[in-house]
C-alpha cells in the first residue's frame, strides 16, 4: 500500500490577508461615524446654549452681558474646555423688531484629520419689554 500525500490547499493564509485588507477600511468607517456623531452633538449643544443665552438676554431687556454669562455657564458645564473660542451678544433690529443675537465661535474636536475645524452658531430671541 502506498501512502497518499495530502492535497495542497490554495486558500491557506487567506484569512490573514482578508483581515489585513478589511480592518483598515472598517476602522476608517467607525472613526467617520464617531466623528459625525461628535460633530452633531457639539453643534446641537452650541445651538441650544446660544438660543438659551438669547432668551435670557431678551427677558432681561436686551442685556447682552446676561446672555453671554448664561451661555458660558451652559457651555462650561456641557463641553470640554477649549472648544468654545468666543461668545458675543448684540442687539439687532430686524424689520423694526428688536432682537438679541448670540453668536458662538467654536472649534470642533476632531477624531481623525479630516473635517471642518471651525463652527459658528447663532441664537435669536425677541426683546421683551
Amino acid at each position: 500500500m502506498t501512502a497518499r500525500r495530502p492535497r495542497a490547499r490554495f486558500d491557506d493564509g487567506s484569512a490573514v490577508v482578508e483581515f489585513v485588507v478589511v480592518v483598515p477600511v472598517l476602522l476608517l468607517v467607525v472613526l467617520a461615524v464617531i466623528q459625525i456623531g461628535l460633530a452633531l452633538h457639539v453643534r446641537a449643544t452650541l445651538v441650544s446654549a446660544a438660543a438659551e443665552g438669547a432668551r435670557v438676554a431678551a427677558v432681561s431687556g436686551g442685556d447682552g452681558a446676561a446672555g453671554v454669562r448664561r451661555t458660558r455657564e451652559i457651555l462650561d458645564s456641557t463641553l470640554a474646555a477649549g472648544v468654545v473660542e468666543a461668545v458675543t451678544a448684540r442687539a439687532v433690529v430686524i424689520g423694526g423688531i428688536s432682537t438679541v443675537d448670540v453668536e458662538i465661535d467654536a472649534r470642533l474636536p476632531l477624531v481623525g484629520l479630516l473635517g471642518p475645524e471651525a463652527l459658528v452658531v447663532h441664537g435669536h430671541a425677541l426683546v421683551e419689554s
